[in-house]
């Protein structure tokens, strides 16, 4: 939403999500706060369901490190 309060073009959003027409973008853009608030308020935060975040290995990053 603050795109848009920033004054940029839903067709450009558009375009940076990759949708193939506006009237997709235009679901997402306006969909009912409400709900959203109501979404989030369901999801377990990362970490909480023993899910945990991805360590790479040392070899990994050597690895990476030498690219």
């Amino acid at each position: 939403m603050e795109l848009l309060q920033a004054g940029v073009d839903c067709s450009v959003i558009a375009l940076w999500l990759g949708h193939e027409s506006v009237e997709t973008t235009q679901v997402y853009l306006h969909a009912h706060m409400a709900l959203k608030e109501a979404a989030l308020a369901k999801i377990d935060p990362l970490g909480h369901a023993g899910i945990k975040r991805y360590q790479p290995g040392d070899e990994l990053l050597a690895f990476l490190n030498n690219l």
